[in-house]
């Protein structure tokens, strides 16, 4: 390498140089960073509840909101003993609810709790739903039930990130081994091997140990985030190491590692901002779990080229001798029957692909996307999805809704209850108004005093003293004054009012009559926890519809405009399962268009700088966007229903990813089309790109399937499916439609090429001339094309970018 003045050296060069020989330094600072990983991932919160991403608009974000403010939702859980008779269920029932931390225990005779030799039990616990307590006692009902077959089906405590986080541990091993095998097939020598993995754990590893920065993101990107980073942007390194063999031909290890560092750089940032192009479309969902994905992404990716870039050095220059000793021949064939087979059919398959893209508009419109697990069935099924399977075979399921209305005004509240019973939708609702208390009188009933003592057993004068307090607490003197004997008080707050009263020991009651009013005062205390906040009050409708589907979500407007005919202009929320597939449906039908659009936009601005035609972008984002329609047609044939997320994520990808494939061909073939006859050009241009298309398509294949394949939550299987399928197609349709497509379409590009660069000067010379750049001369012969060599005779060339200078033949041997 020469070593002359810094000044004329570039800045890359520079920056190359400085990297390459403080490697030892980024070598420490990896480290650091390793052992800071240990702690720092274990920082990181996870979310696992999906309609935590709805827009904040959303009705069912606003509703979650504000029961997550003013209400306690105790931690529930379904507890199904197979293979017990009824008299056994029943004992079974009773020692459930002699446990500590269990409120309540739903159980009866009817089919909803006991069928087919098997008991539902419906635990309600003493404590919020995201109390660990709830955990201890779910495990308390677990081993008294020790001996019976037991399928228990919560949403209590983390138990879907432990199975995903177990789940993807897996993947993880199998994609390891395949990569390693296929780049030990794709590679030129076998100790680049591991250069290549170490490159990729660094980045890996880093990119973990900084995901505590954002505070809290999804189990989705938590589980997908590494396999997707392995195989995004595992083209960054494999373009370095070729970079670098390339180099070390002439030169010795350090300079060429210097040298391929200073050229990579450039290379590789352009290549990487397709991807994150596409990635940057699901910035701008209004479902926020696409910006979770995007950031999360994003970050990966950049880790990946911050590793290629500072760490992978010091890799080459710390394996280069042993590469140089492992070197064997390609295990990848050239294929030149595929350029033929281009050439001879170029006039066919393009008419052939435009109208399968025309079929794929058409039949992707019709996919059966869905906006819940309802009707998904995974390859794979958990614990808790089979223990949820068994219950739903035996048992009717319950689709429950929330519904929050303003408070203090029970009387409506009972109007809409009633009202909606009406409904054959409508199973069984529950509220203030229409829970009983005891004796047929509901929790909001509002009894007189003579009620009062009739249903407590009270004296009837004393009941009305009790009334008088009542009335002066809270000053409500002209009850007093009009008569106490009329005075109507809700039933539950009567009872809540006598309570404080004995406990301040201004009511003496007998021992039964205290030990009947504690516990009353328990069940009304719980019940108001629930369905009573500050401003609004809950009640909860029970449906006969599915969780999913356009009946249920037209019902749910039903809902809502029975509830605001008796508050009208006043808030109303919903919130359950169907509402938010509901409001995912809504948020669909404009993410999926802004996706869409986003991405190709951003890919589209690249290309027009990387090609500086306005057809090539074209012609490139048509094929990919084509398998784009292609692949979302497969759903709508099979009828397999698609988890609407899996299209939003996989479009991003498949556009930002998969558009490195076909840029690959097309710059190789513009390359080469002006100095060799179109057909051997195009042959050679798929002999060059077949190697890089089949190492990065492959991993990004099988890493796709496998998470289909492997993982038991339907929204990861929908992404992992949809991305394997998508990226066969791409890569058929880049191998087997873009070379007729470049063939034909050369003459477009042409004359929409928006940007012609011209000579920036001459340089003549003889002797050792190192030449890099874009170049058009003579170098014993004539020379059109990107050029980087060292030349032995005479140069006589238009330096169009790039550089030209003279060198002593010792120093390209200085190591």
């Amino acid at each position: 390498m020469k070593k002359g003045n810094k000044d004329q050296e570039s800045v890359m060069v520079r920056l190359a140089t400085f990297v390459v020989d403080k490697r030892n330094l980024f070598f420490l600072l990896v480290i650091i960073g390793t052992i800071f990983t240990l702690f720092s991932r274990n920082w990181v919160e996870v979310e696992n509840d999906l309609s935590s991403y709805l827009p904040i608009h959303s009705t069912t974000r606003q509703g979650l909101d504000v029961m997550e403010e003013q209400f306690t939702t105790f931690g529930t859980a379904d507890l199904m003993v197979a293979n017990i008779s009824l008299e056994e269920a029943r004992r079974v029932k009773a020692e459930l609810l002699e446990l500590d931390g269990v409120q309540s225990v739903e159980f009866d005779d009817t089919t909803d709790h006991y069928a087919h030799a098997s008991a539902l039990y419906s635990l309600t616990f003493d404590y919020d739903e995201d109390d660990e307590r709830c955990l201890e006692a779910l495990d308390r009902a677990r081993e008294s039930l020790t001996g019976w077959d037991v399928f228990v089906s919560t949403e209590l405590g983390n138990t879907k990130g432990d199975i995903i986080d177990a789940e993807v541990n897996v993947i993880m091993v199998y994609v390891a081994v395949i990569v390693l095998v296929v780049l030990l097939l794709t590679s030129q020598t076998y100790a680049e091997v591991p250069v290549l993995i170490l490159t990729f754990v660094t980045a890996m590893i880093l990119n973990l140990g900084s995901n505590f920065l954002l505070g809290k993101i999804s189990f989705v990107s938590n589980s997908v985030t590494s396999i997707l980073q392995l195989a995004l942007s595992l083209d960054y390194a494999v373009i370095f190491c070729n970079r670098f063999k390339e180099e070390h031909q002439t030169l010795p290890i350090r300079e060429a590692t210097i040298i391929a560092l200073s050229k990579a750089i450039p290379e590789i940032s352009a290549s990487s901002l397709t991807t994150i192009g596409g990635l940057v479309a699901m910035m701008f969902m209004q479902f926020k779990l696409g910006p979770d994905m995007a950031v999360c992404l994003i970050k990966a990716i950049l880790f990946a080229l911050l590793a290629v870039f500072v760490v992978m050095p010091g890799l080459l220059i710390l394996f280069g001798p042993l590469m140089d000793k492992t070197q064997h021949r390609s295990f990848i064939p050239k294929i030149p029957f595929v350029g033929k087979f281009a050439y001879l059919s170029r006039f066919v398959i393009p008419p052939v692909f435009l109208v399968l893209v025309v079929l794929g508009i058409h039949f992707s419109s019709d996919c059966p996307y869905v906006y819940g697990y309802g009707s998904i069935e995974t390859p794979k099924l958990n614990e808790v999805q089979i223990a949820s399977q068994m219950i739903e075979e035996n048992f009717t399921s319950k689709n429950l809704v929330a519904l929050m209305v303003p408070t203090g005004d029970y009387e409506k509240e009972r109007m809409i209850l009633d009202e909606l019973e009406q409904y054959t939708e409508v199973d069984y609702t529950m509220g203030l108004s229409n829970v009983e208390a005891m004796d047929g009188y509901m929790l909001a009933d509002r009894l007189t005093p003579r009620q009062f003592a009739e249903l407590a057993d009270l004296d009837y004068e004393l009941a009305k003293l009790v009334y008088t307090a009542y009335a002066v607490k809270n000053e409500d003197y002209g009850r007093i004054i009009g008569g106490i004997s009329a005075y109507r008080v809700p039933l539950m707050d009567m009872f809540l009012f006598i309570c404080d009263q004995l406990d301040e020991g201004y009511v003496t009651l007998d021992k039964e009559q205290t030990d009947d009013l504690d516990e009353a005062r328990e069940q009304i205390e719980h019940a108001k926890l629930q369905l009573q906040g500050s401003e609004y009050d809950r009640m909860l409708v029970y449906l006969t519809l599915p969780e999913g589907g356009e009946e249920t979500y037209a019902f749910l407007d039903t809902v809502q405009e029975t509830a605001q005919k008796y508050y009208p202009g006043e808030s109303i929320y919903l919130a359950g399962n169907s509402t938010t597939e509901a409001d995912f449906k809504a948020a669909f039908a404009t993410d999926n268009t802004v996706v869409s659009v986003v991405s190709i936009l951003i890919v589209l601005v690249v290309l027009l700088f990387t090609f500086r035609s306005a057809g090539m972008p074209v012609l490139l984002i048509l094929v990919i966007q084509g398998s784009i329609w292609i692949n979302f047609s497969i759903p709508a044939f099979t009828g397999t229903p698609l988890f609407f997320l899996s299209y939003l994520v996989v479009s991003s990808i498949q556009m930002g990813a998969n558009i490195d494939y076909a840029i690959v061909i097309a710059s190789r073939y513009m390359e080469l089309k002006d100095q060799m006859d179109h057909r051997q050009a195009i042959i050679e241009t798929m002999n060059f790109a077949f190697p890089t298309i089949v190492t990065s398509g492959s991993i990004l294949t099988v890493a796709g399937l496998l998470i289909g394949q492997m993982t038991s939550e339907a929204a990861i299987v929908g992404i992992g499916q949809s991305l394997g399928r998508g990226t066969i197609l791409s890569i058929v349709l880049v191998m087997f439609v873009l070379p007729q497509i470049l063939l034909i379409g050369g003459a477009v590009v042409e004359k929409t090429s928006f940007s012609v660069p011209s000579a920036v000067k001459k340089h003549r010379a003889s002797g050792r001339v190192r030449v890099d750049g874009l170049v058009r001369g003579e170098i014993s012969g004539t020379i059109s094309g990107t050029v980087h060599a060292i030349v032995d005779g005479d140069v006589d060339l238009n330096l169009i970018s790039g550089y030209a200078q003279e060198e002593a033949e010792h120093e390209t041997q200085e190591n």
